[in-house]
Formats: structure tokens, sequence, C-alpha cells
């Protein structure tokens, strides 16, 4: 069994910062990738970033120049930092880790969230 656990969200105000902390853990033999996706009222879940393989990243446009997605691939590890936060940031964050586990195969896995407000 795998667990994902994230930490570090909050309230901010615009232009304010947090950093967004994930770590699987488990039954792990190597983890393919790692990544945010976040969740506003009424909206679907979208992804805000990832990490490939411990080295290629991807991100939302709306995040790009704001948001930095970083990895430690030895310890499952990934964390989001946020910058220059805007109202519409505010939503549940999701960590998300895709994972070849110690059958070989490889799952999906989530995090339980974590909200983000940013009050404006």
């Amino acid at each position: 069994q795998v667990q994902v656990v994230e930490s570090g969200g909050g309230l901010v105000q615009t232009g304010g910062s947090l950093r967004l902390s994930c770590a699987a853990s488990g039954r792990i033999f190597s983890t393919n990738a790692m990544g945010w996706y976040r969740q506003a009222p009424g909206k679907q879940r979208e992804l805000v970033g990832q990490i490939i393989n411990g080295g290629r990243t991807d991100y939302a446009e709306s995040v790009k120049g704001r948001f930095t997605i970083s990895g430690d691939n030895a310890n499952n590890t990934v964390y989001l930092q946020m910058n220059n936060l805007q109202p519409e940031d505010t939503g549940v964050y999701y960590c998300n880790a895709v994972v070849r586990t110690m059958t070989l195969r490889v799952y999906n896995y989530w995090g339980q969230g974590t909200q983000v407000t940013v009050s404006s």
C-alpha cells in the first residue's frame, strides 16, 4: 500500500506566498511522476504542475512564472512554491503520485487535499 500526504496549505493575502509539501510512502519501487492538482468550488480538478521522472516539469499556463515545483526523488517528495498568489488560486490542492510499486505495476495515488485560500 502507498500513502500520499500533503501539508502546507492555509490562508494568505493577495500577493503572498505559500509552500506545499507532499510525501509518498509505502511499498514504492520507483516514482514515475509527482504533481499538484487543484479544484476550485464548482470547477473541475485541474493540473497545476508536475515533475516527471525527477526531472522534466510542466505547469499550467495560469501559474507559469509564479509557481515552482521541485522534487526529492530519493525520498518520493514533491514541493510546490507558490508566489504572488491571487484569489483565483483559491481551492483544494491535491498531490498526485504515479508510483511503480514493489509488484512492478504502476498505480495512481492521491492525497487527501489541502485548502489554499487567497483573500483579496
